[in-house]
């Protein structure tokens, strides 16, 4: 294996007889060895998952592999690969491995089959066109201290208007998670929303026993789950989040330590779980009475979050079916989708930052290894 200009090269022995010869091989090894092979990329790719920037990749690809390129070029080739994979799930050519009816609510019995739906938006930190410059100033500079000549930069794009962005996740699971499909777009709601429709066909949603929706409470979310017509037999609210707001307007009333503050929001957040929001509404209303200024505008806060929510508190009839109340696997893949955008000092474009969750999409879905089998040369 030979290293030239930090690109990769293989020697390989040909054999020809007196009278000449050609093996039909040759031809294919020869197109493959113009590029960087899949599995190259796909070390790469697995290596800057766990990484914190694209220099440290360089150094462990060269360590594991003694494939020894730039910084910058796995930057450039990471991100290209990432967004094969948007394309990749936008057009839909990436094999899911299971569907709603491999999702049984009790792994070996004959039990019903259920699949979980939710969907929530993430900040990802931006590159400001200041920092666009700076950044460019960098690159050229690192240039010019290895001593050659190198292609030009490409055309600079516009920075982002602000340093922070949201991106969008729909997740899908199955009630022990062994079935997970995740996929995030930089897209507004109105690609969400295509992407939960795009995906619930892929899973064959429909034909699941039960469907059941835990999101945030977000009106957008909402919106496009009727919009779209996606078939969910109940779409809940978070818990979590009921909780949030709940000990958000304790903290105005009672203060943050408060003995009866904690003992009236463990008294709501039960009644919600136990009693249903009808009870647990009057129940508001006399507590609201009691208050005046801001401790009433806390209350009254409270009070048009859950009725904004009234169709979605349905933690009764939740408890009675077995189903889950939460959407914590829905909050752990925004944290591990966009953990490697959020190191010190990272800004991402858009596009680049989408790829980038695209790969950690293939992990988190465990489509990893079906992904890059699909990315092989065919040569037949």
């Amino acid at each position: 294996m030979l290293t030239v200009n930090g690109r990769v090269r293989v020697a390989r022995i040909r054999w020809q007889g007196s009278d000449g010869s050609r093996t039909v091989i040759d031809g294919y090894l020869d197109r493959a060895e113009r590029t960087i092979s899949v599995g190259i990329r796909e070390m790469a790719c697995r290596l800057n998952g766990g990484g914190t920037n694209f220099d440290r990749t360089a150094e462990n690809l060269a360590h594991v592999a003694q494939v020894h390129a730039s910084g910058e070029t796995l930057r450039t080739l990471i991100e290209a690969e990432g967004r094969k994979v948007v394309k990749a799930f936008r057009e839909g050519t990436v094999p899911i491995t299971w569907t709603a009816k491999d999702c049984v609510a009790e792994p070996g019995t004959a039990g019903p089959t259920r699949v979980y739906f939710g969907c929530d938006g993430v900040m990802a930190p931006m590159v400001t066109a200041g920092e666009k410059t700076k950044r460019r100033q960098t690159i050229q500079s690192k240039r010019r201290r290895r001593g050659r000549k190198c292609r030009p930069l490409p055309r600079a794009k516009a920075g982002a208007d602000q340093k922070y962005k949201e991106f969008k996740l729909v997740t899908y699971y199955d009630e022990p998670k062994t079935h997970r499909l995740v996929v995030g777009t930089k897209g507004n709601g109105e690609e969400a929303g295509r992407l939960m429709r795009r995906l619930a066909g892929r899973i064959d949603l429909a034909t699941a026993a039960e469907k059941v929706g835990n999101v945030d409470g977000a009106p957008w979310i909402r919106g496009q789950v009727e919009g779209r017509g996606l078939p969910l037999d109940a779409l809940g609210l978070d818990f979590y989040h009921l909780a949030e707001n709940v000990h958000k307007a304790r903290r105005v009333v009672y203060g943050d330590s408060d003995v009866a503050g904690m003992v009236w929001a463990g008294d709501i957040l039960h009644a919600f779980k136990h009693d249903g929001y009808d009870i647990t509404w009057e129940k508001l209303v006399t507590w609201r009475a009691l208050w005046r200024g801001p401790k009433r505008a806390a209350a009254d806060a409270l009070r048009n979050y859950v009725s904004e929510r009234r169709e979605m508190i349905l933690y009764p009839a939740f408890a009675a079916k077995g189903w889950q109340i939460g959407s914590g696997p829905t909050e752990a893949c925004c944290k591990t989708l966009t953990q490697r955008l959020k190191g010190p000092g990272m800004r991402w474009d858009a596009d680049n930052a989408e790829a980038i969750m695209a790969l950690e999409s293939l992990r988190e879905s465990d489509l990893w290894k079906t992904y890059w089998q699909t990315q092989l040369p065919q040569t037949t």
